[in-house]
């Protein structure tokens, strides 16, 4: 009778987190990288950030490590609260898995800018109802007037979002774009979000038990979405750009590949 070798026919089972990190090609990796004194507190906080997300554990290992190993090389943070960059799951449907991608944040972006040391100020403005008063007849340029009182002002809805740097030289630019722009740039290049999806969820038409489904950050944090993408308009249209800066933009929304190549997904 013959016997079926059922070891032999059972799929490789995934290593975990902490698992793979341990390796000795890995560590060694990160070693080159990080170098050896942060090497586990490197390690402790990749396990942290996967054990807290159970959409990240079921992304490749090699895309989470390389995303926080970008990050840590541009020396950001990967806190949440800090918001200088993530590390998202996505579903890669050609290959058929989830890989974890690199994003900036906006905070990432106004980080690395302040440290050329040539902006003397970075910042984005959420416009409420009121405070956007057309363009200048004769410069083209948008004219705001801002509501003093801030208890009048934040009980007014949003109709826009303003970012603007002003350079040391006394260089100044700014960029303003409606909520409703916004809204459209979000639908067309984040695959993981939906403007129908989203207005539903404002007017309260999703259940609770089913938001779990919307992970992207355009949905739970829309102004914060709002203000990296246009803090990385402003930058890579005006700005002066560093090394790092031009490195972190082109890594932004990519997963990065072993060899180091990126594969952008959305």
């Amino acid at each position: 009778m013959a016997v079926n070798n059922t070891l032999t026919k059972r799929p490789a089972q995934r290593l975990g987190m902490t698992a793979y990190l341990n390796q000795d090609a890995v560590k060694a990796q990160i070693t080159s990288i990080v170098g050896s004194k942060r090497g586990t507190s490197f390690i402790t906080s990749i396990v942290s950030a996967v054990q807290s997300n159970p959409a990240l554990q079921e992304c490749t290992n090699p895309s989470i490590l390389s995303a926080a190993l970008l990050g840590e090389s541009l020396n950001l943070s990967p806190s949440a609260s800090l918001g200088q960059f993530w590390i998202i799951p996505f579903n890669n449907k050609k290959k058929g898995v989830k890989e974890a991608q690199f994003q900036l944040g906006a905070n990432g972006y106004k980080q690395l800018a302040m440290r050329t040391g040539q902006y003397k100020d970075i910042d984005f403005i959420e416009i409420h109802e009121g405070e956007y008063k057309g363009r200048d007849k004769f410069t083209g340029k948008q004219v705001f007037e801002f509501i003093e009182d801030d208890d009048v002002r934040e009980a007014l809805p949003v109709v826009g979002y303003m970012a603007y740097f002003e350079l040391l030289n006394g260089f100044r630019k700014s960029v303003y774009w409606t909520k409703s722009k916004m809204e459209k740039h979000a639908d067309q290049y984040s695959q993981a979000f939906s403007l129908d999806a989203y207005r539903k969820i404002q007017e309260g038409k999703i259940p609770a038990n089913e938001l779990w489904k919307y992970s992207s950050y355009w949905y739970s944090n829309f102004a914060g979405m709002a203000e990296k993408t246009l803090i990385k308009h402003l930058l890579s249209k005006w700005g002066i750009l560093s090394t790092e800066l031009i490195t972190a933009m082109d890594a932004d929304m990519a997963v990065i590949n072993e060899g180091g190549t990126k594969s952008y997904v959305e």
